[in-house]
């Protein structure tokens, strides 16, 4: 005689158990992914100052010639600190992620990275117009993909999550990036508007936006 074994069909309690264990298996740390970005940022940041050049001579006119590229990468400090700080702000109110956070960041992480490539080129280039285009194209992109960044956190916790009553509408980063694409073709008109309004969006983002730590 042979026995059949049918499995009896789960309680209630085993079924709120499987559905548990099921969320903490798809739930990610969002520790490594702040932890990853901190990193490559830092990185980034080192680069950037390994670029500068050492004047040539001990006197002042030997340090101011080489004024413009130093404040080229002030000004991109300036930025990726704005990015960092910003982000750390974000992961701060955000409870979980997916995949699809984690795709979102490394695509703004590309294009942070490629900061101190645009830095390098408008100084051999002496502030020519393309490369000054180029950089506010970077920037630019690295405002778009934090939109999508910012945008699949709050598709992961939900439109009432903390993120989402934060940032709204997030208009503040919407005209940053109407700037940007302003600034790109004036870049060819007169490189130094297009830097001007880089600058701008700088002191924008520099003055404290206290929107995600007043809920979070």
């Amino acid at each position: 005689m042979v026995v059949r074994y049918t499995p009896s069909k789960p309680t209630g309690k085993v079924t709120r158990l499987w559905r548990l264990v099921g969320v903490q298996r798809t739930t990610m740390d969002k520790q490594r992914l702040e932890a990853f970005t901190d990193g490559v940022l830092a990185i980034a940041i080192t680069i950037m100052v390994l670029e500068l050049k050492v004047p040539a001579g001990s006197d002042l006119s030997s340090l101011a010639s080489g004024l413009p590229v130093f404040l080229a990468y002030a000004l991109s400090f300036v930025n990726v600190g704005i990015f960092w700080n910003n982000h750390h702000h974000m992961l701060h109110a955000t409870e979980r992620i997916n995949g699809m956070v984690l795709w979102a960041n490394l695509f703004l992480l590309f294009w942070m990275s490629l900061v101190p490539f645009v830095i390098r080129w408008m100084d051999e280039t002496h502030f020519a117009a393309t490369p000054t285009a180029a950089y506010g194209v970077v920037l630019a992109m690295a405002s778009i993909s934090y939109i999508l960044l910012e945008r699949s956190i709050i598709a992961c916790n939900g439109p009432h999550s903390k993120l989402a009553r934060a940032v709204g509408g997030d208009v503040k980063s919407k005209v940053s990036l109407s700037i940007y694409v302003l600034a790109i073709p004036l870049a060819f008109v007169r490189p130094r508007i297009a830097i001007v309004l880089y600058v701008v969006i700088a002191m924008l983002w520099f003055i404290p936006d206290r929107r995600i730590e007043s809920i979070a």
